[in-house]
């Protein structure tokens, strides 16, 4: 028996321990193999649950409704706003917690309304290792059951054994929460994240993947992947893009060359990788504050 193997019959000992479980689902990788872990214990008995918000890209819900079906297993979805939270509006560098604590607590309704006592969520080992978290304190807190952590399965081998359970999402890029590309100490505001995600989806149309639109106070910093920078730089892609984004709301609109960085920049802590997708915490610097001037002139 191979190491990965191993660990996937712990997991679904360990899962087939419980009466029922409830998943929290994004559709990613990470969570979409603990479903599938969970559907394999547990049949009937296993549920998914995606929380829609305004931080949820529309795709991305959709996405999840499909990794659910794959899968075969019941798929329930919550409504909550993190814009309800003063906390999480003032983006500061525990924006995560607050919100996982809320959308963690949402799944925890919806569990005791099933009569569920245990809710899973995706978070493998690399994650605690991946810089600074906040995240993964609200999962602690309200003791969420971690599987692909209790049993040691790194990224690499969540994607494996995603392969092995035939997800289309094996390869999927991470995907982090809309609020990521705002960067910390800027409000989240409904508009901001409206126009990153209509911005992110005019890019996507043009066939680019593994990318970002920051937001940085109505300047968009678009982030390729580094393969990707050539074509970036085609005068027909940014002819394409610049007045569509400026449409957007964007006063300016930037080509990052330094290209996609998972996480990108947190002020004094280097890069913080935002290795799960159900985590939400990368934090991205203000790198432009200096050289563009704020509306107010500050």
């Amino acid at each position: 028996m191979t190491t990965l193997e191993a660990k996937r019959e712990g997991a679904l000992t360990d899962l087939a321990e419980h009466d029922g479980v409830l998943v929290a689902f994004s559709g990613g990788v990470d969570s979409s193999t603990v479903a599938a872990l969970a559907a394999e214990a547990l049949g009937e008995d296993a549920v998914a649950c995606t929380a829609k918000s305004e931080t949820l890209p529309e795709a991305e819900l959709e996405d999840a409704k499909r990794v659910a079906g794959e899968i075969g297993i019941r798929h329930e979805i919550v409504e909550f706003s993190e814009l309800d939270s003063d906390a999480f509006i003032a983006n500061d560098e525990d924006r995560c917690y607050h919100c996982r604590t809320m959308r963690l607590g949402k799944m925890l309704e919806k569990a005791r309304e099933l009569g569920i006592e245990t809710v899973c969520d995706g978070t493998n080992a690399d994650d605690p290792g991946a810089g600074h978290r906040p995240g993964l304190q609200a999962v602690e807190e309200l003791e969420i059951h971690s599987p692909l952590l209790a049993h040691e399965f790194s990224k690499a081998e969540v994607r494996e054994l995603a392969d092995e359970y035939d997800l289309s999402v094996a390869d999927k890029p991470s995907m982090a929460c809309l609020s990521s590309r705002i960067p910390t100490g800027l409000a989240v505001t409904e508009e901001r994240l409206t126009r990153v995600e209509q911005a992110e989806a005019l890019v996507r149309q043009r066939g680019f993947e593994g990318f970002r639109v920051r937001d940085h106070d109505g300047l968009a910093r678009i982030e390729v992947a580094p393969e990707d920078l050539e074509d970036a730089l085609d005068p027909a892609f940014v002819e394409s893009i610049r007045d569509p984004l400026a449409d957007l709301g964007f006063d300016h609109v930037t080509l990052d060359l330094h290209g996609y960085r998972t996480g990108s920049v947190s002020p004094g802590d280097g890069l913080a990788e935002d290795l799960s997708d159900d985590d939400n915490d990368p934090q991205v610097a203000d790198v432009f504050s200096a050289e563009y001037p704020r509306a107010d002139g500050s």
